[in-house]
């Protein structure tokens, strides 16, 4: 006859199966169930098939949940094997690390956000990267980092810029002389970039968009100025 505590185990150990087979399920809802109850009641033998599944998973509702379950587990666990999967040759490994390392805020990640990383040629890593960026960065190297960032003003479309232009504003007062220096960069795209985001910060309510076409207004006159010089 079992024990109470063998009976406990066993049913602990059938549910975790359960919950790992469901997690490669063809069916999102089914995944969803099984990331939740992943979270719900952590267990670190789902740590490696919840960072797995992250690296591969299409549905973006089932990825937020893995990442929510992963944060109920412990980071002594969780971080390594995180950082890991930022080296991934795979973007989407990269990109839902850092979403997830980003949520667990363990500033001991910090070191795996290099500079190769912030210009990450797939636009989804780099933006991931920049918000991770600014939630792990240590005390003290917030200036560094806003330089770093800054090498990217003026890359990919609105919403790129957008994330951009929020990560830097989320460094406070370190930005300034960053964004003013880069409001005389010979490239025009990183001038209207830099004058968007030194607006948008000072008119959060004012809205990006109105932002952009005010700095790109400013351009045009500015090369109006030189022309006429």
């Amino acid at each position: 006859m079992a024990m109470p505590d063998q009976d406990t185990d066993m049913h602990t150990d059938t549910r975790v199966t359960q919950a790992l087979r469901a997690l490669e399920d063809g069916r999102p809802s089914v995944r969803l169930r099984a990331a939740m109850a992943a979270g719900t009641a952590p267990d670190r033998r789902y740590t490696g098939k919840l960072v797995e599944r992250c690296a591969v998973e299409p549905d973006f509702q089932v990825r937020e949940m893995l990442t929510w379950a992963l944060t109920r587990h412990p980071a002594g666990t969780t971080v390594p094997a995180l950082v890991e999967e930022v080296r991934s040759e795979r973007a989407q490994a990269r990109s839902q690390a850092l979403h997830t390392l980003s949520k667990i805020g363990d500033r001991r990640a910090w070191p795996v956000i290099t500079r190769a990383l912030l210009a990450d040629a797939d636009e989804e890593v780099a933006r991931t990267a920049w918000r991770a960026a600014v939630v792990l960065v240590p005390e003290g190297e917030e200036a560094g980092l806003a330089e770093v960032l800054a090498t990217q003003l003026g890359r990919g479309g609105r919403e790129t810029q957008l994330s951009l232009s929020q990560a830097l504003i989320a460094l406070g007062e370190v930005v300034t002389p960053v964004l003013s220096a880069a409001t005389a960069d010979p490239d025009p795209r990183v001038r209207a970039h830099a004058v968007a985001t030194e607006r948008l910060w000072r008119d959060p309510d004012g809205g990006f968009e109105l932002a952009v076409e005010e700095a790109k207004r400013v351009r045009v006159l500015g090369t109006a100025g030189q022309e006429e010089r």
